[in-house]
């Protein structure tokens, strides 16, 4: 059978983004006690999407943390990863300090906010000096906290209220909550009537409510 003809390497520019969606959609964490896990994860106000078991051999519980495209799996028969050797799992907020005010009113144990004496690179041990306190000029990648789960994986909480030049896809743009992109749709229209009549902007809340409630729904999916 005659196979396809396949380019020579490196022939496709790494600058060619291709046509398709290819999103990430779950990351596998490797834990001991599947149920100690789930009240920690439900602890943190994740939404619980599943928790299927088939035999005695096999479990999967699924967690989405608030505002993620990305979901968490964990469970029996999941991955052969030693459990809480899952690391630098990073989650992204637009606040690090009222976020870990949150999480230490859930009762989490989570470590102090910090940042780097230098670039970003502190959150990784053996790297760089951490420093107490938020960024001083509250720079966009550069404040941080870190919590790990009961097994010890750990979640590095990374504040990002500005995406570096070419870091968000045109093709492909999610939001937060239906109040976020009702913001988005009111700061549009808002533009564009710049000058004419005041219009209603209410509009904005009904029809970003409607566009969530069909992704939900799964009438929107593409």
């Amino acid at each position: 059978m005659e196979q396809p003809d396949h380019p020579p390497a490196g022939e496709v520019s790494s600058e060619s983004a291709p046509s398709y969606a290819m999103k990430l959609e779950v990351v596998v964490i490797p834990v001991a006690d599947v149920d100690a896990a789930k009240a920690f994860y439900a602890r943190l106000g994740w939404r619980l999407d599943a928790d299927k078991t088939s035999g005695h051999t096999f479990r999967l519980v699924q967690f989405t943390p608030p505002g993620s495209c990305c979901s968490v799996q964990f469970g029996t028969g999941l991955t052969g990863a030693a459990p809480g050797s899952a690391q630098g799992l990073h989650l992204v907020v637009s606040d690090v300090p009222a976020v870990r005010n949150d999480l230490v009113r859930r009762g989490v144990d989570v470590g102090p906010v910090f940042h780097c004496a230098s670039g970003f690179a502190c959150r990784f041990p053996g790297n760089d000096e951490q420093l107490p306190g938020p960024h001083p000029d509250r720079a966009t990648y550069g404040s941080f906290f870190s919590f790990p789960d009961p097994d010890g994986n750990t979640w590095i909480v990374q504040e990002i209220t500005t995406r570096l030049p070419g870091r968000v896809s045109v093709g492909v743009v999610t939001f937060a909550s239906a109040h976020v992109l009702s913001q988005a749709l009111a700061r549009v229209a808002a533009s564009a009537s710049e000058g004419s009549p005041a219009i209603d902007l209410g509009w904005a809340d009904r029809v970003a409510s409607s566009l969530i409630a069909q992704y939900a729904d799964g009438v929107a999916h593409s």
